[in-house]
């Protein structure tokens, strides 16, 4: 049995580690952050200045969420045919306290989420081909593990 090649759906976003990042941009000597990390030039009160790519905190609070009636646009691509709606969390990130919008993991849904939850930065499939599984960052609480299933998330609530 071949084993399929784990890829970024988009390069440059996140890290693979075992504790993946978003790669953000910042402006050296300067504490205002950004994403993705060369997204619109950087700050524009220093125009010109040089992006460094940093790792953005892993975890945060949401802000704001909602679901997905209709499939979002590329580089997403639906796992169900018809489309099932998903669970959407903008999270404000604990260190640089900008607001990242990203897919809640599989099995939570608006009923299971609360503005100001904690949450933390995983890499997930968005989908599959015969040779690869392209990743995406997604978000899930703080602490939730992997394999939670929508009963597991109720019962914990």
């Amino acid at each position: 049995m071949s084993t399929k090649t784990r890829v970024p759906a988009v390069e440059g976003m996140f890290t693979l580690d075992d504790e993946p990042h978003l790669i953000g941009g910042k402006i050296k000597g300067r504490d205002s952050f950004f994403f993705p990390a060369h997204l619109g030039g950087g700050d524009p009160a220093a125009p010109g200045a040089e992006i460094e790519e940093v790792p953005l905190s892993r975890t945060g609070t949401i802000w704001s969420f909602t679901n997905s009636e209709y499939s979002p646009p590329p580089p997403f691509i639906a796992r169900t045919d018809p489309y099932e709606p998903i669970t959407i969390a903008a999270v404000q990130l604990e260190a640089e306290q900008m607001v990242i919008l990203g897919q809640v993991a599989d099995g939570w849904t608006v009923n299971d989420l609360a503005i100001g939850m904690e949450m933390e930065l995983i890499v997930d499939t968005l989908y599959e081909d015969d040779d690869n599984e392209y990743l995406v960052w997604k978000w899930r609480p703080t602490g939730a593990g992997t394999g939670e299933s929508e009963a597991t998330n109720a019962e914990a609530n």
